[in-house]
């Protein structure tokens, strides 16, 4: 990452998160990046910091290597048209943050070899902990390689496949929601039981990111761990049944197929 050049086109709020994340990475020279807006007003705030701010997106694409188009569904296609003449698929690698745009509909403006790439990040990418689902048309290992080590910089990447694309951005973008609606959900109970909400969201944050490292470092299944805190006649498992009682898995689980739903296809 170190020597590459970097476009984020269209450098709203997902793609300042991605923008942070990487900035937090020593080895990447911000001069090396571009970042373009129509609204180029509110990145003035990013000059500082070497990047280079532009609303100029056929310049920014001339002056890298790794093209992220971080727009929306409904615009991207129109501005990878626009730019098109500017995309040189012997130096550029493109990668589209749009949810529900296929790498199809991408390639029916560009030429059949053209490396493109499909990813979903989330907004944990501010503080360098996204996961990001990565899918792709081409076979090409070095091209998947600089864009995983773009990813990587933010957290961790993985690579699926596409028709699972908006499956991911459900569970991992949409995901960042749900889970903070859950930790809110944790400090007003915390509240109702006496502590403040500092001293609230102190323990529900650091407890939620424990129990997650938990399942990542060892690999188990959820209940594997949940047995473990849970006794006979204990309040561990009173406070269970209860959630459950009230339907609290089911639903989780009709919201996350509620959003898969609405997805626009």
């Amino acid at each position: 990452m170190k020597n590459k050049k970097i476009a984020i086109i269209g450098c709203g709020n997902l793609g300042l998160s991605i923008l942070n994340g990487i900035l937090a990475d020593s080895d990447v020279i911000p001069a090396n990046i571009t970042v373009t807006r129509r609204d180029v007003e509110s990145l003035a705030h990013l000059e500082s910091s070497g990047v280079v701010v532009t609303n100029d997106n056929k310049a920014a694409i001339e002056s890298s290597e790794l093209i992220i188009f971080a727009l929306k569904p409904y615009k991207i296609l129109d501005v990878i048209d626009e730019v098109s003449s500017h995309l040189d698929e012997k130096k550029h690698v493109l990668v589209s943050l749009a949810t529900g745009v296929s790498l199809a509909q991408i390639q029916n403006i560009l030429s059949p070899s053209f490396p493109i790439y499909r990813a979903m990040p989330n907004t944990a990418a501010d503080v360098s902990q996204s996961m990001t689902c990565i899918c792709s048309n081409v076979d090409d290992p070095e091209a998947l390689s600089l864009v995983k080590s773009c990813f990587d910089v933010i957290g961790v990447s993985i690579e699926i496949d596409e028709d699972l694309m908006d499956s991911a951005t459900v569970l991992g973008a949409c995901g960042i929601a749900f889970v903070l609606r859950f930790i809110r959900g944790m400090v007003q109970g915390g509240i109702q039981i006496g502590f403040d909400a500092k001293t609230a969201s102190a323990i529900v944050n650091h407890t939620v990111l424990g129990a997650a490292e938990l399942l990542i470092q060892r690999k188990e299944h959820p209940e594997f761990e949940i047995d473990k805190v849970t006794t006979p006649r204990g309040c561990t498992i009173a406070g269970l049944n209860e959630m459950e009682h009230n339907g609290f898995s089911s639903a989780l689980i009709k919201g996350i197929v509620t959003s898969f739903d609405n997805i626009e296809k």
